[in-house]
């Protein structure tokens, strides 16, 4: 649960930092290869290739192409529809999306994370449900594409994880995920890529750095980590907790009108929910034990 917090308070920064400094002025594809390659070049150091076997190492580059290379993409494009808060509002999906996803890959159906699950997501809603841009639908369709991979990522990484060697230590084995986002991001740039839109100032490349090495390639590592450690319900629930930390920061540092009764009436909500997903698992836990 530390892992899944802490990342949530750097990821924060992240949509006010992209939104404010990159979008619309740096090339998106750019910006995605850019924070793959650093965060690739901060993992190969560690990597022991023999640890994974070849399907292994396949499985995990393919989720690292989705929940970052894929994702990415999708989530660059959408800030050229919608601002800051619209981002932040459509990602209220994710949860749902986690917890179906993990109940498809198990084969089972978990009632009460689904309804943690929609808690959490009623308490984002809330707190940003608004009038929303013309780029409505656009926007919309291209964040529930970055949804969809960031989601089938975590599961995909949850299920991979059970079948590692007991002697597997996840930090020799990360960089494959980097390198399979690699694989989509270079080409990417090549093909669709604006070569007019780098970044031109020390700021822009400064902030491409923080998110490559810090956002990315910790942020990444430790989010699948604390995946790996908490409940399915936990984890979708941790999704949404990202609105208003995001909301908080962007209030902060760039005095965007917030309304902050929406703003703590809805995190209350989510706090909730992610109470009741961690009070179950503890229940579960005990249960276990007993038997």
């Amino acid at each position: 649960m530390f892992y899944l917090v802490t990342v949530t308070v750097l990821w924060a920064f992240s949509f006010s930092l992209i939104g404010e400094y990159l979008a619309g002025s740096v090339d998106s594809y750019f910006a995605v290869l850019t924070r793959v390659l650093l965060a690739s070049l901060l993992f190969l150091p560690f990597l022991k290739v023999s640890l994974l076997t070849p399907k292994q190492k396949l499985a995990l580059g393919v989720l690292g192409a989705l929940q970052l290379g894929m994702m990415y993409i999708f989530f660059y494009h959408s800030f050229l529809y919608l601002s800051v808060p619209e981002v932040l509002l459509f990602t209220i999906f994710t949860p749902l999306y986690v917890t179906m996803l993990n109940d498809a890959l198990f084969k089972r159906f978990t009632p009460f994370h689904m309804m943690c699950a929609l808690i959490a997501t009623a308490g984002a809603a809330i707190i940003r449900f608004e009038g929303v841009s013309e780029h409505f639908w656009a926007g919309f369709c291209i964040v529930q594409g970055a949804n969809l991979c960031f989601a089938l990522g975590q599961v995909g990484y949850r299920k991979l994880a059970t079948t590692f060697q007991p002697e597997v230590t996840n930090h020799n084995i990360f960089a494959w995920f980097y390198l399979g986002a690699l694989a989509v991001a270079l080409p990417a740039f090549f093909l669709f890529g604006n070569t007019n839109q780098l970044p031109q100032t020390p700021t822009q490349w400064g902030v491409l750095f923080w998110l490559g090495v810090v956002a990315s390639g910790l942020g990444y590592y430790f989010w699948n980590q604390g995946a790996l450690k908490v409940s399915a319900g936990t984890l979708a629930i941790m999704n949404n907790a990202l609105i208003p930390a995001g909301l908080i920061v962007n209030l902060l540092l760039w005095q965007k009108d917030t309304d902050f009764s929406r703003l703590v009436f809805g995190a209350a909500i989510i706090a909730i929910a992610l109470w009741l997903s961690q009070k179950r698992s503890a229940m579960d836990r005990g249960i276990e034990n007993n038997l």
